[in-house]
């Protein structure tokens, strides 16, 4: 997988040089501001950053969409779903 130009991501999120669990906190204070559906994508250099994301996602009843390696940095997309919509 690689940046996909044709489907870009609603909200991209720098966090590169960041270590957890700050990446993760701004994820969730973006994911706040975000509508159901939305793609939230991290750029990230913490190694362990696709681990976290993968179990925020699942606490927060988002979905994980996957992590790829570019350049010098992990990318990590995620479907945020509204609160409205978690059972």
């Amino acid at each position: 997988m690689n940046i996909d130009d044709q489907n870009p991501p609603d909200h991209r999120l720098d966090a590169r040089g960041l270590m957890c669990p700050e990446p993760i906190r701004l994820a969730e204070l973006a994911s706040r501001k975000l509508a159901d559906n939305d793609v939230l994508e991290v750029l990230a250099t913490d190694l362990a950053a696709p681990i976290d994301f993968e179990a925020w996602a699942m606490g927060k009843g988002h979905s994980y969409l996957g992590d790829w390696s570019h350049e010098s940095w992990l990318v990590i997309r995620v479907q945020i779903r509204s609160c409205q919509t978690v059972k």
